[in-house]
Parts: C-alpha cells; structure tokens; sequence
C-alpha cells in the first residue's frame, strides 16, 4: 500500500509541479526580454529624436519642428513591426496547416 502511495504521489509531482516549474521558468524569461526589449524602443525613439533635434540645427524649427517627432514615431512604428514579423514567423521547419 505505501509503494502505491509514493506512486502515486511521484506521478501527480511529475505531471503538476514540474510543468508549474517550467512554465515559471519560461515567463520569467519572456518577461525580462519583454523589459529589455521595451527599455531599447524607448531608448531609441528618444535617441532619434534628440538627434534630429540637436543636429538639423536651424532647418527643423518653426513650422517643421514636428518632423522629429514623426521620424521617432516612424522608428517606433518599425521597430514593433519588425518585432511583430519576427513573432509571427513560423519556426523553420514547422509546415503550415492548412
């Protein structure tokens, strides 16, 4: 009877808390490279941003002081859309189904 118990008891730990454990292991990664990812997009708009603004010196002032703006808009814009393809594309060797 209590080899039927550790049986038991080792095959409800097999099929729940290891796949528990490895879910937890998978969402911590996919949540660090999701803040990773996020602090690079910011960072970069930013970037384009202060360099369109500080380096055009006089050209994108007045009424074209919105161009900055929309190039970093434009590069967040392709960044997700490049992020988007990469995490839609199917992995090389998997078929599509029909």
């Amino acid at each position: 009877m209590n080899e039927l118990w550790i049986l038991c008891r080792d095959y409800a730990k097999q099929e729940t808390v290891d796949p528990l454990k490895q879910l937890l292991q998978f969402v911590k990664w996919g949540f660090g490279g999701a803040l990773l990812l996020a602090l690079g997009l910011v960072f970069g708009a930013v970037s384009v941003l202060r360099i369109l603004q500080n380096e055009t010196g006089e050209h994108l002032t007045g009424s074209w002081s919105w161009v900055p703006y929309l190039a970093a808009l434009a590069f967040t814009v392709a960044a997700i859309a490049l992020s988007v393809a990469a995490i839609t594309r199917p992995v090389r060797g998997e078929e599509k189904q029909a």
